[in-house]
């Protein structure tokens, strides 16, 4: 290797390290948010709407040993004029709650002397998706964490089984998913699958799959960027034994954007070298 030709090797070395650097830095700043003393069981949590989410905030145990006293928990949500909810000198304090949040929020208070300030959010809304900051503060310990709430529809699906065709039925879907049948083995199959779109956007969903034989399993995978649920059908003489998992994304979209054009950046550098 002649010396122009080493040094942009190492000039592609070095510049592969940068963005792996580029990497772990960005993924850091991103699922960070919270001081040491708040936390969170779930900063990226998906609501389902017109169902209930409880927004998780509480102290970190490790950090106090007694029960708390002069405890403050705020929640803020990000470009929102008025505040989600606000407890202090043990009551709530709404006075300068947002009307899109009045009688849809609960703190408990039996809880918050103990450090846990989670927000039950009632009949989630797609408008409540958004940032949100939870601080709490006491004569002790203090401190916030940012929670990025997402939100879906999502359900379970549910199986009925006639003339060797299983049918797999979800009511209400958003946005709209994609279906997917696979057997046992994992190969995939050719099923038919019909949206309907109702008059709040949400999508029911009725996919049929024929020629199934009794003794066989089925997934249903109903997916769409936000949750995939995972329906397994086994058929029986009797009829369908069925049960649905859901999983959830945890990065956004965004950064698995970003995180694929860096580790393009990186490959076509490396091929040149």
């Amino acid at each position: 290797m002649n010396t122009l030709g080493k040094i942009l090797f190492y000039s592609m070395i070095g510049l592969i390290l940068v963005f792996l650097a580029i990497i772990i830095l960005f993924f850091a700043l991103a699922f960070s948010g919270s001081s040491s003393d708040v936390l969170s069981s779930n900063t990226k949590p998906v609501g389902n709407l017109g169902v209930d989410e409880l927004l998780s905030c509480y102290l970190n145990p490790d950090n106090f040993q007694e029960a708390l006293s002069q405890v403050t928990v705020t929640w803020e949500k990000k470009d929102l004029n008025g505040l989600v909810y606000l407890y202090e000198s043990g009551a709530p304090n709404l006075k300068d709650q947002a009307a899109e949040f009045k009688g849809r929020t609960q703190l408990f208070s039996e809880a918050v002397t103990t450090g846990n300030g989670s927000l039950l959010l009632r009949s989630v809304r797609r408008s409540d998706e958004g940032e949100y900051t939870c601080t709490i503060s006491s004569s002790s310990v203090g401190g916030k964490v940012t929670i990025h709430l997402r939100t879906a529809a999502f359900s379970a699906a549910t199986f009925t089984m006639s003339n060797s065709t299983l049918v797999a039925e979800a009511s209400r879907w958003f946005p709209k998913p994609n279906v997917t049948w696979t057997n046992q083995t994992g190969n995939e199959l050719n099923g038919s699958t019909l949206f309907t779109e109702g008059s709040d956007g949400i999508f029911s969903v009725v996919s049929t799959l024929q020629a199934v034989n009794v003794g066989d399993a089925y997934n249903c995978r109903i997916e769409n960027n936000l949750v995939t649920a995972d329906a397994e059908a086994i058929v029986t003489g009797g009829g369908v034994l069925g049960r649905t998992f859901f999983t959830f994304s945890v990065a956004s979209s965004l950064l698995a954007s970003v995180y694929l054009n860096i580790v393009t950046c990186v490959v076509c550098i490396y091929c040149m070298t």
